[in-house]
């Protein structure tokens, strides 16, 4: 069953406009104005919280296994939190976790 193409539209084009407007308050209102301490203070961790925070329900709850967490998912979880604390390098910790998931899911499956 395919939507309603006004309604389709509708979603479309008002997600536009919300786009924009976020991206326009901070670079058309205050992209000329120097951001207090504290605001860029608390934006430099912005990026740091972002893939902790698309990931963790993937590993807590994950659909592959119904909802069910598993040892491979958790044990990539933690390879890859213990080689970015070891070698403060993003690249690393990802291949870390990526080889332990698809490592164990190949020896476990």
């Amino acid at each position: 069953m395919s939507p309603d193409p006004v309604t389709l539209w509708t979603v479309i084009i008002g997600l536009a406009i919300g786009s924009f407007a976020l991206r326009f308050v901070f670079i058309g209102l205050v992209g000329d104005r120097p951001l207090p301490a504290w605001l860029l203070r608390h934006l430099r961790y912005t990026a740091v919280a972002i893939l902790p925070a698309l990931v963790t329900p993937l590993v807590i709850w994950p659909s592959a296994t119904g909802g069910t967490p598993d040892l491979p998912r958790i044990a990539a979880a933690a390879a890859t939190i213990v080689a970015g604390l070891l070698t403060k390098n993003v690249i690393v910790a990802i291949f870390a976790g990526a080889a332990t998931l698809y490592g164990l899911l190949y020896l476990l499956g």
